[in-house]
């Protein structure tokens, strides 16, 4: 059967989302879920323990980063990633190819890899699917993600296509040089921008390849949110019923539900750790900019409606106080509260599709976090 194992639970009669379970050499968790993103082997500001107490089970990390800092040997003589960084749940790692398009001015793409610049020191240096597939199967992820291309947006139509064909490839060669298929599951990354016929092809190429799951890459890159929505609409109905599908890099509350209704089973972003540290947090009412003057003597908690550990203890003036003072407890607090934000919004979907009602929940929190109004905020 491999190492991951994904079981359909129940699909919404409202909806058609799916609720599931996924199961990893590190334990299992049901879907739909969120990720907190751990770039460096560490979630910013949050101990393992923090995530534990958030019910997160399922964390990331970034292959390109880690192979730069600290290097994959420190972590293979630490005993694997898991022990490195002492988190016992699920690791997925990133393949490192949309940082290497992303922080890389210079850059050259071959069919053999990517000739890049360190984004820290300038040195030259060369990734391809077998070196990236080489560095996460040292570092022992649960689930591994192929090299792919990351074309920009938006690209034309012949640039996708020749950048799906070679993404199709480098999942070939991935697969081929994964030598720890016994303990690690490859996803695959549907790629094809937002046309139609690309990403079928994409997802044919990839499913005749039998990855245990496959993600879906390529979207939340600046592209409109009625895009996103309208490529998932002809993508996830394409890839098979019984492997998870990973959304890649989307972290908005109303993006989050949207992709469950449209099937999609994972998601992970840097939006909740990344805003926290400007002093912005996700409230159930909309976003709330704890860092304003409005707030110095606000004795509130960041949100009224929420249960976490941070609302049940601290307050908006105080917060506000330890922010603008550049107290580090003060962004380990909003990205607390982030982080538990979506994990308990996960949780609410996942409940709302256990009783067929996933439309009606998107209808009332829309509504309450004020996204149904013209020009509304959000992330």
């Amino acid at each position: 059967m491999g190492p991951i194992k994904y079981e359909l639970i129940k699909t919404c009669k409202q909806t058609g989302a799916r609720l599931g379970r996924v199961t990893t050499p590190h334990g299992s968790f049901e879907t739909p879920i969120f990720m907190p993103v751990g770039t460096l082997a560490t979630v910013k500001t949050m101990s393992p323990e923090d995530l534990k107490s958030m019910d997160a089970h399922i964390i990331l990390s970034n292959t390109y980063h880690l192979w730069l800092r600290p290097g994959e040997d420190i972590i293979e003589e630490a005993g694997g990633l898991h022990r490195f960084m002492n988190w016992d749940g699920s690791i997925l790692t990133d393949s490192g190819g949309f940082q290497v398009f992303s922080l890389s001015d210079m850059r050259e793409i071959e069919e053999e890899g990517v000739h890049f610049r360190n984004h820290l020191n300038g040195e030259k240096l060369f990734l391809s699917p077998e070196k990236a597939t080489q560095i996460q199967n040292v570092l022992g992820s649960d689930i591994m993600m192929a090299f792919d291309e990351c074309p920009p947006y938006p690209a034309t139509y012949d640039y996708m296509k020749t950048s799906v064909e070679r993404t199709s490839r480098w999942a070939e060669r991935c697969l081929k040089a994964h030598t720890r298929s016994y303990d690690q599951g490859l996803f695959g990354i549907v790629q094809g921008g937002e046309f139609e016929d690309l990403r079928k092809q994409s997802v044919r190429d990839l499913v005749s390849l039998d990855f245990p799951g496959y993600a879906i890459g390529g979207l939340s890159v600046g592209e409109p949110k009625d895009v996103m929505n309208r490529v998932l609409e002809f993508t996830t109905p394409e890839l098979p019923a019984n492997k998870p599908r990973y959304l890649m890099g989307v972290g908005s509350p109303d993006s989050l539900i949207d992709a469950s209704i449209r099937g999609v089973d994972m998601f992970d972003c840097v939006l909740p750790t990344r805003i926290a540290r400007n002093g912005t947090c996700m409230t159930s009412t909309g976003r709330l900019v704890v860092r304003n003057a409005k707030f110095a003597r606000d004795f509130r908690p960041i949100d009224e409606n929420c249960d976490c550990h941070v609302c049940q203890n601290y307050s908006r003036a105080y917060i506000r106080h330890l922010i603008k003072c550049n107290e580090t407890f003060g962004f380990r607090l909003t990205t607390y509260h982030n982080l538990y934000f979506l994990l308990n919004l996960m949780k609410q979907v996942r409940e709302a599709i256990k009783e067929d009602r996933l439309g009606d929940f998107r209808e009332a929190f829309f509504e309450l976090y004020g996204l149904n109004k013209p020009n509304a905020k959000n992330f």
